[in-house]
């Protein structure tokens, strides 16, 4: 589903990722771990759009897309959920999870959709009208990946889940992850809790200082001696 070749990204004269290639694949859910400021972010605002590569090419689903604005990378069937969030806090729940859906022309299956994250996330239901900035944290970002599914994608780009939640709250936001993923979105996580992303995963990358080190199955990364006194604090 999404080829990514050599890529490049700078930001003005710092290189962020140096070359990188990675592959997801349909139905699967790909993990990228690493230390703070390896590229996984850097990574996944490339893939939207948000940042331009300097060198390398993007593919999804067969078609080249390193040149294609965002919303239109929305419209072909990726949805980022950023880190931080990044809801719109004085705007009601019901009003941000219209935005997430402002690609979209068929109006009735915007209901049908919006009952989809209401099943989904119980816990927002009934409170339509709240202003998303009163949300808890945790409900904030439940918000934030109800927002992306409202547009219907393919792909789901996850950026940190887990970041300044409760430990109890992360199990919740992952086992969701899992079920929008057997549902069939396909997905490219983000994650600093490396033992949690890497227990969901297919597969995983490693990522180093804007290079990935290491690419195999969760499973095995989990059992990776260096990835565990690394990444998994053992």
């Amino acid at each position: 589903m999404l080829r990514v070749e050599n890529l490049s990204t700078f930001y003005d004269n710092i290189q962020a990722l140096k070359d990188i290639s990675l592959q997801v694949k349909e139905g699967e859910i790909v993990t990228l771990i690493g230390a703070n400021g390896a590229g996984k972010t850097t990574s996944l605002l490339t893939i939207s759009g948000l940042l331009r590569p300097a060198t390398g090419e993007i593919y999804f689903r067969g078609k080249k897309i390193n040149n294609v604005p965002p919303h239109d990378i929305v419209k072909m069937g990726i949805s980022h959920v950023p880190e931080g969030r990044r809801i719109f806090p004085r705007l009601t729940l019901k009003e941000n999870l219209y935005i997430g859906a402002y690609t979209r022309k068929d109006k009735n299956g915007l209901y049908k959709d919006m009952e989809m994250v209401f099943d989904t996330f119980p816990q927002l239901r009934g409170r339509e009208k709240q202003a998303a900035g009163t949300l808890s944290g945790g409900e904030q970002q439940m918000l934030a990946i109800g927002r992306a599914l409202m547009s219907r994608p393919r792909l789901l780009l996850l950026d940190e889940p887990s970041m300044g939640l409760a430990p109890m709250i992360v199990n919740e936001i992952f086992r969701i992850v899992e079920d929008i993923n057997r549902t069939g979105t396909t997905i490219l996580l983000v994650e600093q809790n490396a033992q949690m992303a890497l227990s969901i995963a297919h597969r995983g990358y490693v990522l180093e200082t804007g290079n990935i080190a290491l690419h195999d199955k969760a499973s095995s990364l989990l059992q990776n001696d260096e990835v565990r006194k690394t990444y998994l604090g053992e």
